[in-house]
């Protein structure tokens, strides 16, 4: 008789477009060295090399090699025989962090903070859509109740207490991967939920964000269901957001943003500056794919100018009420669609920006952010791809310049599908 298979194990990184690239090995191989070509942090969406990337035939398509993160090696709850994952990183040959690592650009980042004797904590919401797996487009059906979900349903109890065994596996599977403690809510939209992860140090926040949307989907999955994270499933609904708090705690554990009021800190108003004068060049970050600009629709709580204001949440950058000892920036701008460590490393370097150079923040905005004369968010796909060269200041030589290439190579592939052939693309990668 053969001798039986004793489980299996996950080396991987993360790529540009926020996708987990590696190979499956032995379960008590999962600390060896793994090598695989550097061209794997840039492939597009689909899954292919970029033309005219200069990592593949112009070097030789050479190897880097995966280097642990720390974090690992981290339960993959939803598949049998106790699978583990080992989240890594790209090094170059000779030791180097490789310049196109989505999380060594966050890392870089934080790297500034840390130089003036600073630490980010952060905190992320996650939107998305439980879909039925029939075949079509379709909320799922409630399992308490065998109908499929309609109608609006915001904040609903009776909701969520019919995906309770959904919910249950993915609040256990978070406690085995040591993910944060979190909150669940019903959002705007038959099918669309909200999960809120608590705040923590924010390279670890990123780390979070992954490997909860793989959580979440791999659930789904064993529910009969598909989980989606992509901006705007459908035309007439509610999109997926991804938004995230942050806050900057100084070395003696003070956040530079209270002031003791709600008007907040110099600091806070300059990190807002920041971010609104890096917000049009970052658009490409925050919605990576056509279908993100489709979320973009005045009127439905995803903001399309560069505007900030107090307990406002129409604006892209809002300065949510509570404790002054709390004051924090939550960042509303990007889809549920983006990498969380390029969307971390845009905003936390556009703040870094914002606090180094001492920006002055317009004032802010009251009332409806929609009816506002104010610069407004890069309007589709390709302008946005254009824009992006406007970051050389917050990322790595290089990183921009292939994440153009790759988007660029994108637009024309998407541009050879038809609206629903690009819509099933998208959904099933994000």
């Amino acid at each position: 008789m053969a001798k039986r298979n004793t489980g299996s194990a996950r080396i991987a990184t993360v790529d540009l477009n926020g996708q987990f690239r590696g190979k499956r090995v032995p379960a008590d191989e999962i600390s060896k060295s793994l090598r695989m070509p550097l061209s794997v942090m840039n492939v597009d969406i689909f899954g292919a090399d970029i033309e005219d990337s200069p990592l593949v035939f112009e070097t030789g398509d050479q190897d880097g090699i995966l280097v642990p993160t720390g974090r690992g090696p981290v339960p993959l709850p939803w598949l049998d025989r106790d699978t583990q994952l080992d989240p890594r990183m790209m090094q170059t040959e000779d030791g180097a962090p490789f310049a196109l690592d989505p999380r060594y650009a966050l890392m870089a980042v934080l790297e500034r903070f840390a130089a003036r004797g600073q630490h980010v904590v952060a905190a992320a919401e996650l939107e998305f859509y439980l879909l039925d797996t029939d075949g079509g487009m379709a909320p799922p059906l409630n399992p308490r109740t065998g109908r499929r979900l309609s109608g609006v349903e915001v904040l609903s109890l009776r909701e969520l207490d019919g995906f309770e065994a959904f919910f249950n596996d993915v609040a256990d599977g978070a406690a085995e991967m040591g993910l944060p403690a979190h909150v669940v809510t019903g959002e705007a939209a038959p099918g669309q939920f909200e999960i809120t992860l608590a705040h923590g140090p924010a390279l670890r926040m990123a780390d979070d964000m992954v490997l909860m949307k793989e959580l979440i989907k791999g659930v789904a999955r064993n529910h009969g269901m598909a989980a989606s994270f992509m901006a705007k499933p459908f035309a007439a609904e509610s999109g997926n957001g991804l938004h995230i708090h942050a806050s900057v705690l100084d070395h003696e554990g003070r956040n530079i943003f209270d002031n003791g009021d709600a008007s907040g800190a110099a600091a806070l108003h300059q990190a807002v500056a920041g971010c609104l004068a890096m917000m049009p060049a970052s658009t490409l970050i925050f919605a990576p794919y056509p279908n993100s600009y489709a979320r973009f629709v005045e009127g439905a709580h995803a903001p399309t100018a560069a505007v900030w204001g107090y307990e406002n949440r129409t604006v892209a950058i809002r300065i949510p009420g509570g404790p002054a000892a709390a004051r924090r920036i939550e960042h509303r701008v990007a889809g549920g669609d983006a990498n969380p460590y390029l969307l971390m490393a845009a905003f936390l370097g556009a703040m870094d920006l914002g606090l180094d150079k001492g920006m002055a923040a317009p004032a802010p905005i009251t009332g409806n952010a929609y009816e506002a004369d104010a610069p407004s968010l890069a309007q589709d796909f390709a302008t946005a791809i254009e824009l992006a060269s406007g970051l050389a200041e917050v990322f790595p030589a290089g990183l921009i310049e292939n994440l153009q290439r790759t988007k660029r190579q994108e637009l024309a592939r998407f541009a050879e599908m038809s609206a629903a052939e690009q819509l099933w693309a998208t959904l099933e990668a994000v």
